[in-house]
């Protein structure tokens, strides 16, 4: 999997971000002048309550959505400056996204769902079939891998859901909300998984107004307002 690499130089840097919306007659400033580093193999926990900004400040951080002003760097890469299709590539080769919903494809196996962003790969491993199996078996999932997404609880569904964003061996997995839908034991378990993901080197940063959930992380960064009010360790 990832390696965590030089901490010199930040996985993930954003400076003066901005995010504004036009609703009827009036401008919505949803982040506004945001700047916070990432550093490589960081456990980080973005809270707020419905509405601070902390999940549009996510999108931009994951190239999902485009910023109003100001920049984010991923891995050394200005994406401001880049292509949609450079912009494509590098969501796929670096970032793993896992959301609220699973987003799994219902008619398909698990094993199915896991391969689909190695499709878009533009470097697939020889021997996909492996690397998706490898990838259920570490979130716990070995003997369900030809179950369809309506055979599993939603806690597999979510663990379907990150292997899949393992499958391409990202430096950092962006999860917005990921146990929103998931009772309290599943999301201990979810959670736990989490923990050691980066204990094995990958990046995570965790969008969450849950603070039992956020209490996973090493690191937490708070939104109201659009703005960051606190950042502690």
């Amino acid at each position: 999997m990832s390696e965590i690499g030089s901490q010199s130089a930040p996985l993930i840097s954003v400076r003066n971000l901005v995010k504004e919306y036009q609703i009827g007659t009036v401008l919505v400033r949803a982040v506004n002048d945001v700047s916070l580093d990432i550093m490589r193999g960081e456990f980080i926990a973005i809270m707020g309550a419905s509405g601070s900004g902390k999940s549009t400040f996510m999108n931009m951080m994951g190239a999902l959505d485009t910023p109003t002003s100001g920049t984010v760097e991923i891995d050394g890469h200005s994406i401001g400056e880049m292509s949609s299709d450079a912009l494509a590539k590098l969501r796929n080769e670096t970032i793993g996204f896992v959301f609220q919903q699973f987003n799994l494809l219902p008619r398909t196996s698990a094993l199915a769902n896991v391969r689909v962003p190695l499709l878009y790969a533009h470097e697939p491993p020889e021997d996909p079939e492996a690397r998706c199996r490898e990838c259920l078996e570490m979130v716990g999932l070995k003997d369900r891998m030809l179950n369809h997404p309506s055979q599993l609880s939603g806690g597999q569904q979510q663990r379907v859901a990150i292997a899949r964003a393992l499958v391409n061996r990202p430096k950092v997995i962006l999860a917005d909300e990921p146990t929103g839908a998931l009772d309290s034991h599943t999301s201990e378990e979810v959670m736990a998984l989490f923990t050691e993901l980066n204990r094995m080197g990958i990046t995570i940063i965790l969008v969450t107004h849950e603070p039992d959930i956020a209490a996973h992380a090493r690191r937490q960064v708070t939104f109201r307002d659009g703005r960051i009010i606190e950042d502690r360790s």
